[in-house]
Order: structure tokens, then sequence, then C-alpha cells
């Protein structure tokens, strides 16, 4: 791994990815820390939608590939190792990754959101036993049986109806009064028989002793509980951004992302947000792509002019 690059981009998600392809293009020299898994939360998505130039969906485990052979092509540099800190040095940055020191004249961080968890008893500790994020993975292994998806938004219903191709009874358990989700998906939701909703309901426990056996579930109008048998709990009740490089240097957001402009300028000069890292960021995968875009971009004209605000 060479220790100087113009543009070094952490995360190796869309956002990083179409980041990376764009720096290369305009001849930036760039390397992509892609952390030990390159795609991001996209990697376990069965299918995307709406993304352009995909009018059947794409499955995240195709895009991600397809755009680093995109972004080495143009001639981006990766390395499976993540960002660990990042101070200034000069006007350029020395960022500290898992591999040693590198600089940088200019930083992305794209390090993308987690998944959310419940953060009720049985969760941890039944995790990878029935516990789950990933549809894709164990579906398959849940074949036959009753499962449950706490969260309405988009991820839920889209895990949902993956898992319907596998399980016997889907139900999603949804704290709000009305799913969240886009429309398409809520009416492919209603035309599946296999799937249940449950509105104004929240999950208190997983319970189980070595695989999850049921969830006991809070109908938060009447204030009432009651055991739900299950075989399997996927959860999916949104993303928190994952700013970890960041944290001792920019004033985070409530939520915990990175306030960026609409350049994706962070308030450090030469540092862009990109992605669900992002303070505003609206987490689909186009609108990621399109910050990464965004951000080379402006890299690239603060490396001719040294121009970072106004």
């Amino acid at each position: 791994m060479a220790h100087d690059h113009d543009i070094v981009i952490a995360g190796g998600g869309i956002a990083g990815l179409t980041a990376a392809l764009t720096a290369a293009r305009l001849g930036r020299r760039t390397l992509v820390l892609t952390g030990d898994v390159l795609g991001g939360q996209l990697i376990s998505i069965e299918t995307i939608d709406g993304y352009p130039g995909f009018p059947d969906g794409v499955p995240g485990y195709d895009l991600c590939p397809i755009a680093q052979e995109q972004a080495a092509a143009a001639g981006a540099e990766f390395a499976s190792t993540e960002l660990t800190s990042i101070a200034p040095d000069g006007g350029n940055w020395k960022l500290t990754t898992g591999e040693g020191e590198i600089t940088a004249r200019g930083v992305i961080i794209a390090t993308g959101a987690a998944l959310k968890t419940l953060g009720v008893p049985g969760e941890e500790r039944l995790h990878g036993k029935g516990v789950s994020h990933c549809a894709t993975c164990d579906g398959p292994l849940l074949r036959n049986k009753v499962v449950a998806v706490a969260g309405g938004g988009d991820s839920g219903l889209q895990e949902a109806l993956t898992l319907a191709q596998f399980a016997s009874k889907v139900f999603v358990i949804e704290r709000g009064a009305a799913l969240s989700a886009q429309k398409i998906y809520r009416d492919r939701v209603a035309a599946e028989g296999k799937i249940e909703v449950r509105t104004n309901s929240a999950i208190e426990e997983i319970l189980g002793g070595d695989a999850v056996s049921g969830v006991r579930i809070r109908d938060m109008s009447a204030g009432t509980t009651s055991d739900l048998e299950v075989g399997g709990v996927f959860v999916y009740i949104g993303l928190a951004p994952s700013p970890v490089v960041l944290k001792e240097r920019v004033a985070l957001d409530p939520s915990g992302a990175v306030p960026a402009d609409g350049l994706m300028r962070t308030e450090l000069k030469g540092v862009c947000a990109a992605g669900t890292v992002r303070a505003g960021a609206v987490g689909r995968a186009a609108s990621s792509a399109g910050d990464g875009a965004i951000a080379a971009v402006t890299l690239d004209r603060y490396l001719d002019d040294g121009r970072w605000r106004g």
C-alpha cells in the first residue's frame, strides 16, 4: 500500500466506490480503505430497487463488485483495512489504518451505517441463533418456519418479501400506526398471503433457550403484552451512522451523523462525508452514489485551488 495519495476514501460501500471511480477518472491518486467486507450494508441485500440502469433491481453483492471493478479499471487502489484515526499534517491529513500510517491531501468519509438493534432482552444472547440481520443469508435455514421482522420501513418489507420465499408465515412488527415503506413495497406485502402486518406493536423480548422460540410483543395502544411463537427474528429498524474516526474532531448531529454541506464538505478542510454517514442522507443506494461522485469532484477542485469555503 503506497503511503501518499491525493484522495483516500474510508468505506467500501456504494458511496465510497462511486467516489473512487470519480476521483480516479479525474486523475487523482486514489485509495479506498474497504474494511473487511466490500459493499457495506448493501452486500447482504438481495434486490436493490430503484437504482438507475437496473429495471428489475440488482443484488447488492453484484452491484458493489461491479462498481469496484470500474473504479479499479480507472486506476483506484484498494486495501482491505479500516481507517482508525485522522489527524492534520501540515495541510494534509495523516491517517492511521490497520496496516500503518498513510498521508492524503483529501479524505472522504463514507463509512456508512450499521443496522440498529432493538436493545431488548434475548437479542444479543440469541444473535446467530435465530436473531439475524440478513434474510438472504438465514432465510433458507428457516424454511417452513414462522418468523418475525421488526420494522415496517423499506428494508423491513424487502426482507419480509425475501423471507416469504422460505418461511411458512412472516409477521411484520411495526411500532407506529402505519408502515413507513414506499408504496410499491406496501402493495407487494399486501398481496403476499404469507405476510401479516401488526402495527402499533413492539417487540419487548426475544424468547428462547439455545435458539429463538418466540417474541413478547407489546400492543402500544392497549398496553398489553402477548407471546408469539417464531423460529427467527430479523431486525430492520433503521440505521445508525458509523463516523467513528471523526467523532473526536467534528460535532455530530443528534443521530450521530456527520454534518456536511451540499458539496459534501465537512467543517474540516479537505474532508468530505458521503453516503449514510452524512447528516440528512436519505438512505437510498442511488443517493449514496451521488454523494460519492459529488465528494470526489469537490476534492478534485479543492486540490486544484486550495479553496474550501466561499
